[in-house]
């Protein structure tokens, strides 16, 4: 634990001394370029070889170090761990950094608060531009604020919360099936991705945990019922599924981890208790730490694709192994593998982590978001329940199942 304490102290202090500004894997369009220009292909290409680029050509292309929305998110849930792992240490005025920045910057003309990323989102199918929202970086954002609320009862932390699932009720679409419903990505196409319509559901069932609402609970219980029926016999999920043709996106990483993670919080918080819930997440943890981690705590890109290693599949599974150890005690053990592999293979001297570990090489790029806000979460998580509890206090234990 000593060694895992030791890395989140050097993390703690450069992200401090970077003010929490970094760059991006996805930040190629904030060169001072108008590549909506050249058409829908150029932008999705740039995005995509500046993304897999190992040497930092940002500042010869004008791109500046920014506040990612979603970085300051999971900023707010770390330091939220850190207040409780360290009562006598002062972490107040971080945290209010975080809250009073995102209750000062969202985006405007939805149905509630919501928040996208700090940069153009290009590929070939859709062109959002900066701060665009989505349920995913409006996820994200609502679990930092749900883990302050529950840290401090700050009553108007809770109503920018409360305010924000309007959007995932409101401007998302939903779809119902026979099977359950799904929520859009955004509110400006119907589609559906598994782990992105689970991670709305998640936030309306941590509001429903506080209020009651009952629209909340149905809303999140459906999401929960449609990802449970869309599981394959292996236990793992795809990435997508066509609303018009049926067809799934077949990308097993770290997408895996967070729906596994945002199961266990909407069963907890809706205080479910069928056992078809429970199997279906014994059934995908098994999946996910069989087959996506080596026994050394290495993950696996994207299977059946070794390499590279990145340091997001690393974090995900320190805390998805992390949450699963209140029902499955020996995950507790490997999330503290995945954790030293990463912090002796991947952390710098500095204190910051590396992009992506590849098999002859390291691409060492700083980025705050993808790298160093999620390991920041991913230990203080870790250290949270080695401690002797979760980051949030249980409301009711969830149900024990076998691995």
């Amino acid at each position: 634990m000593q060694k895992i304490k030791l890395s989140v102290e050097r993390l703690r202090q450069y992200v401090e001394a970077e003010d929490f500004k970094g760059y991006d894997p996805y930040d190629a369009l904030n060169a001072p370029l108008d590549f909506q220009r050249f058409g829908k292909w150029l932008p999705a290409i740039l995005t995509q070889l500046q993304k897999r680029n190992p040497v930092n050509l940002r500042p010869f292309l004008g791109i500046r170090k920014g506040i990612n929305p979603k970085a300051f998110g999971l900023f707010l849930t770390a330091y939220s761990n850190l207040a409780r792992l360290y009562p006598d240490q002062n972490f107040d005025g971080r945290l209010r950094v975080f809250f009073n920045w995102l209750a000062e910057n969202f985006a405007k003309g939805f149905s509630g608060p919501c928040w996208g990323y700090n940069f153009d989102w290009a590929n070939p199918e859709k062109y959002l531009p900066r701060y665009a929202p989505s349920v995913v970086v409006t996820a994200y954002v609502g679990k930092g604020l749900f883990d302050f609320y529950k840290l401090t009862e700050d009553e108007q932390v809770f109503e920018l919360l409360r305010a924000s699932s309007e959007f995932i009720l409101r401007d998302l679409h939903r779809t119902k099936t026979n099977n359950g419903l799904y929520l859009s990505y955004t509110p400006f196409k119907k589609d559906c991705c598994f782990n992105a319509s689970l991670l709305g559901a998640e936030i309306l069932a941590k509001v429903y945990s506080v209020t009651g609402e009952a629209e909340l609970f149905e809303v999140a219980q459906g999401a929960l019922d449609f990802v449970v029926a869309h599981q394959k016999e292996d236990g793992r999920w795809n990435y997508s599924i066509n609303p018009e043709t049926g067809t799934q996106r077949r990308q097993i990483d770290f997408h895996q981890g967070y729906i596994l993670e945002s199961m266990f919080e909407i069963i907890k918080h809706l205080n479910l208790s069928d056992e078809k819930y429970i199997k279906s997440l014994s059934h995908g943890a098994r999946f996910y730490h069989r087959q996506q981690f080596f026994a050394s705590g290495r993950a696996i890109w994207r299977l059946p694709r070794i390499w590279p290693v990145d340091i997001h599949n690393q974090a995900q599974g320190i805390i998805t192994f992390s949450k699963l150890a209140s029902i499955a005690p020996e995950y507790l053990d490997f999330a503290g593998t995945i954790a030293r592999w990463t912090i002796e293979n991947m952390q710098d001297p500095e204190g910051y982590f590396y992009y992506r570990k590849y098999r002859f090489f390291m691409n060492k790029i700083s980025y705050m978001r993808w790298s160093q806000a999620w390991m920041m979460l991913a230990l203080s998580q870790l250290l949270c329940v080695e401690d002797g509890g979760n980051a949030v206090p249980e409301e009711e234990p969830i149900p024990a199942f076998g691995t």
